[in-house]
């Protein structure tokens, strides 16, 4: 039995591959540990994993409404500040862990595991490709090496780096590193039977993080699918009020549906390129029409690998209803896009992305 310590934080796509990851270790015998934010403890507690908060993570929010300072400072502060590298030693003194994995943008964390001797590993939960150049090279990566930080430094001093997604999607870094791809962590439970929907019926999901403008963009979305031939299930996530939505029709509005529950009778995605929904949509052979909503992370680089692939088109954010529609038209009409689907989800399929990445944490024990 192995003692493991999950370092993570309160991102949105992040935290259910750490948790299904964490979810197979238990089965397999291990003791799991959460450290993270204080608004993540009742999720992670609710599934039976014990759960520590940072002491002072600074003013940081996926889902409450926030202002571009503020939200910029706490973000900064969360990836670079050194208290949660405090925090994880002091875990560590507390809860003694053999590996310890943590969340690749929580360099402040890594710093300190680096420093002080535990072994860990560094977790990549979207393209590394966006990690790089959207954090490393970006602002944030700017913030942190002022700070005393370098990223690919304490990428590199990890003991090793697994990445849960799709290597054929992802972009080779620009400087060596080894990566471990374990392929998408799905849904646990997930059975995956193949899409056999029986009318045209999709799904529109944007981020469950607040984003700002979003309200904005779903109520297009709406307005483009109100006269097609077709039925829409529309999922809001906790940042939306669907009250704030005029719904047409031939849609129905849900604040929360688990998508591996319905995308088995989806034709269509329309999505915003986050890592988690888009991978479950190639799973079950779905293309997606994909508006990015953030161009800070790895949605607009989802969005476009995802085109590249053929597995269907992205649109800018701002696009009109009638631009919108007629991608979902095209996307539908083209069973090419299905096809293309259709291979990038077996590959998904065959990584068995949460066993692999399970036995790759154990592999860094031996």
């Amino acid at each position: 039995m192995a003692r493991v310590l999950f370092v993570t934080w309160d991102g949105g796509g992040n935290v259910t591959p750490a948790v299904e990851i964490a979810g197979e270790l238990h089965r397999r015998g291990d003791e799991v540990r959460f450290l993270g934010q204080r608004q993540q403890r009742e999720s992670i507690e609710k599934v039976g994993f014990g759960f520590s908060a940072y002491s002072d993570p600074g003013p940081w929010t996926a889902t409450g409404k926030r202002n571009t300072i503020m939200n910029a400072f706490g973000f900064l502060r969360l990836l670079a500040g050194r208290s949660l590298g405090r925090d994880l030693i002091a875990e560590v003194g507390v809860y003694p862990a053999d590996i310890v994995v943590i969340d690749c943008l929580l360099w402040g964390a890594l710093e300190a595991a680096s420093r002080h001797g535990v072994r860990h590993i560094v977790f990549v939960h979207s393209l590394f490709a966006a990690v790089e150049q959207k954090m490393a090279s970006g602002a944030p990566g700017t913030v942190a090496r002022i700070s005393g930080l370098d990223p690919w430094k304490l990428w590199t001093n990890a003991d090793g780096i697994v990445a849960a997604t799709l290597e054929e999607l992802d972009i080779p870094p620009s400087k060596p590193l080894a990566i471990s791809y374990t392929g998408p962590v799905l849904p646990s439970g997930e059975k995956l039977p193949p899409s056999k929907p029986t009318s045209a019926t999709i799904l529109v999901s944007l981020s469950t993080t607040y984003i700002a403008g979003q309200t904005a963009v779903l109520q297009t979305i709406l307005d483009a699918v109100a006269d097609l031939p077709l039925r829409a299930i529309v999922t809001t996530g906790p940042a939306v009020d669907p009250k704030d939505l005029i719904s047409p029709a031939n849609v129905e509005i849900h604040r929360y549906i688990p998508h591996a529950e319905i995308m088995g009778g989806v034709s269509l995605v329309v999505g915003h390129g986050g890592h988690s929904t888009t991978m479950l949509a190639l799973a079950h052979n779905v293309p997606l029409v994909i508006l990015p909503m953030n161009s800070a992370f790895d949605q607009p680089l989802i969005g476009r690998r995802i085109q590249e692939k053929g597995a269907g088109v992205t649109l800018a954010a701002s696009s009109s209803a009638t631009e919108i529609a007629a991608a979902i038209l095209n996307v539908l009409g083209d069973k090419a896009y299905q096809r293309e689907a259709a291979l990038l989800g077996a590959s998904i399929l065959a990584a068995t992305g949460t066993h692999t990445a399970a036995d790759r944490v154990h592999s860094f024990l031996n």
